[in-house]
């Protein structure tokens, strides 16, 4: 007689764990463009009464939304699981996205971004910490950079539907469109997603340990991790502050240097098709040569580029050079994403990524200010590029710095100052 053995659920549906999570960081990616797809409409409806610089404002609360949601959210992740915070987040981000498309002013419209942004912020981390916990092994970063192929494969989508939508049927079905993924995804989630088998050891684990160390937030500080903790977030902000500055002004930069519009337009995308080389490069390199090398060269190599750009390259050559710019640059922020989910332990691994994502959405938003600032200035070309390059030069040095190597699968040891504090309580 044969015996079966039993299945694991989590095994059986691990399958599922790829194209969920990539089709949920894809929602990110249409909330990259989205509000750009929109706002000039938005700026012709006479109720509204937007300008640039209130629109401007409206696209920082929404960013902000999401920063607040990465911080939050990632230690929610680590408390409560990965399965429910997934669900929670897109299905939050989903009705709040609807909703935007009801609204009859401005002031409603920029409360519901921000509250959008809540679960879309905390989208991304839950995404990176499934993603890492299911990977085979040794190729935790080429999954994480497959994952954020969906982040511009959601945003080139996002463009492409904008050009087909808002003059045809008004900017209010973007907003129907951007939820509409949760009517599939939600019910896909309930039944396949299935809860991390780290996480799940994991929280068996905590139970047992003092206070202190259930709380994910206290070990990213403790056990030696505030430095590393310090570095991430300082690369993580330098990354985003280069995702958003070159993805807003590029083609206005490029305008200064004395480009035509046309040839402006098309060095944007080519920064973009580098970005996803880079993704599908970058993942792979890292699983051969480390992840914190690997991080490192990407943004030195970034700063290199970057600071190429700053010269008027003849004919074709600007295309080669923009390209290897979107190659490093874009690709260099996810491997910081991919060395943070290896650095911490799995009981605060969510609320690591969480806080690096949030604390970059600070970069993010400042990005486009200062581009902007020196193009009021008439210093965009070739101050910007200047700019840009140092910025990529600190988040190499910031990542140097990091002193931690990958976590090990067994809990951290309990301190003799948590075992005190646990008899005082």
């Amino acid at each position: 007689m044969t015996v079966s053995s039993p299945i694991d659920p989590q095994a059986k549906y691990a399958r599922w764990v790829a194209p969920l999570c990539w089709t949920a960081v894809a929602l990110e990616g249409f909330d990259l463009v989205v509000l750009g797809v929109v706002l000039p409409a938005l700026l012709k409806v006479p109720s509204w009464g937007l300008d640039p610089n209130s629109a401007s404002l409206i696209s920082v609360v929404g960013l902000l939304g999401v920063a607040v949601g990465a911080l939050t959210i990632g230690p929610v992740s680590d408390l409560f699981g990965r399965r429910g915070t997934m669900l929670l987040t897109v299905t939050s981000f989903s009705v709040f996205t609807l909703l935007c498309a009801v609204v009859d002013g401005p002031w409603l419209f920029g409360l519901l971004r921000f509250l959008a942004g809540l679960g879309l912020g905390g989208v991304l981390p839950t995404a990176l910490a499934l993603i890492t916990e299911y990977a085979r092994v040794g190729r935790g970063g080429s999954s994480t950079t497959v994952l954020m192929t969906g982040y511009h494969v959601g945003a080139v989508l996002t463009a492409l539907l904008g050009i087909l939508v808002v003059e045809r049927y008004g900017w209010e079905w973007m907003f129907v469109i951007g939820a509409a993924p949760a009517v599939i995804l939600v019910p896909l989630m309930v039944k396949f997603l299935p809860e991390s088998a780290e996480f799940l050891k994991a929280r068996g684990t905590r139970a047992a340990r003092p206070p202190r160390e259930r709380n994910p937030i206290g070990i990213l500080f403790r056990h030696g991790y505030g430095r590393a903790t310090i570095a991430f977030w300082v690369t993580s902000f330098m990354g985003l502050l280069l995702v958003y500055g070159l993805n807003t002004w590029l083609p206005q930069i490029m305008r200064e240097a004395g480009y035509e519009l046309g040839a402006a337009l098309a060095l944007l995308l080519v920064l973009n098709v580098g970005a996803v080389i880079g993704l599908l490069i970058g993942g792979r390199v890292a699983d051969r040569l480390g992840y914190r090398r690997s991080t490192i060269v990407w943004f030195a190599a970034a700063a290199v580029f970057l600071a190429l750009l700053s010269i008027k390259l003849p004919g074709f050559s600007v295309y080669v050079g923009v390209l290897l710019a979107g190659i490093f640059t874009f690709s260099a922020q996810v491997l910081v994403y991919v060395y943070v989910a290896r650095v911490y332990p799995v009981a605060a691994r969510g609320t690591a990524l969480g806080a690096a994502s949030g604390i970059g959405r600070f970069g993010a938003i400042s990005g486009p200010l200062v581009t902007g600032f020196l193009l009021t200035a008439g210093l965009a070309y070739p101050w910007g590029f200047y700019l840009f390059a140092v910025v990529a030069a600190v988040g190499a040095v910031a990542i140097a710095i990091v002193n931690r190597d990958p976590a090990p699968d067994a809990p951290l040891e309990v301190t003799a100052e948590e075992e005190a504090a646990t008899r005082t309580e």
